[in-house]
């Protein structure tokens, strides 16, 4: 089974200096048809003007992942982290017994753009932990290349859950096979472009979920930037 949000159906909030454009239930607003897929709750398209963000706050029993599309962001806690990531990194806290840390728009010049996702731990109580990963985008070409996992990988961020997200960019014209276990889910999010997944054409910012769907065919049919999660 195949369900295509497109990108106009999602909730958006507009502060002036936050735009953000909600998949799934978030603040004030509530769906109860629409807060979860698998372990995933969160995933929010945000746009931060220069300077801006989110004070100190605390976080518990959460994986949170923060991937940069452009800009850069900055992140502080109270475990004396403090990174600045942009595109070709991600962010990974795991939130467990508690966490409080702030983010912000590390430019006074440039809007920050970047995707953050929440997930259920694998379990409750984790010791917090926050981290900082780096991949090759010239990697992404024609490949899914995985950024975040709950396996040891180079230069992926490790995450405390059966999961693995993925990025990747496709040449107009070319095609990828993704093949997963009986019983899993995929959450797919395009970026830029239009691409076709066993038949269905799905648009800039257009997301879609899978269930039940063990093979995915993926064909660009223009230059396309997409992220697929693979989900208990």
């Amino acid at each position: 089974m195949i369900k295509v949000y497109p990108a106009v159906s999602r909730y958006s909030v507009d502060l002036g200096w936050l735009r953000s454009n909600l998949s799934f239930s978030f603040g004030d607003y509530y769906d109860p048809n629409n807060s979860e897929f698998g372990v995933m709750r969160v995933c929010n398209d945000d746009y931060l003007a220069p300077g801006r963000g989110f004070g100190a706050h605390p976080h518990s029993d959460m994986e949170i992942v923060t991937v940069v599309l452009s800009g850069s962001i900055r992140h502080e806690d109270n475990l004396d982290n403090i990174e600045i990531t942009s595109f070709g990194e991600v962010q990974r806290i795991t939130a467990g017994s508690g966490i409080i840390h702030a983010e912000y728009n590390a430019s006074t010049t440039e809007d920050l753009n970047v995707i953050q996702m929440w997930f259920e731990p694998r379990e409750r109580g984790l010791k917090p932990s926050y981290e900082t990963s780096r991949f090759d985008p010239d990697q992404l070409n024609d490949a899914l290349l995985p950024i975040v996992s709950h396996q040891a990988l180079e230069n992926a961020a490790l995450v405390q859950q059966d999961m693995t997200l993925y990025l990747s960019k496709l040449a107009k014209g070319k095609q990828l096979t993704f093949k997963q276990a009986e019983g899993r889910k995929i959450f797919l999010f395009i970026i830029e472009g239009e691409i076709e997944v066993n038949g269905l054409t799905l648009e800039a910012r257009d997301t879609a979920r899978l269930e039940f769907v063990s093979e995915l065919d993926i064909t660009a049919h223009h230059a396309a930037f997409y992220m697929l999660i693979d989900l208990p």
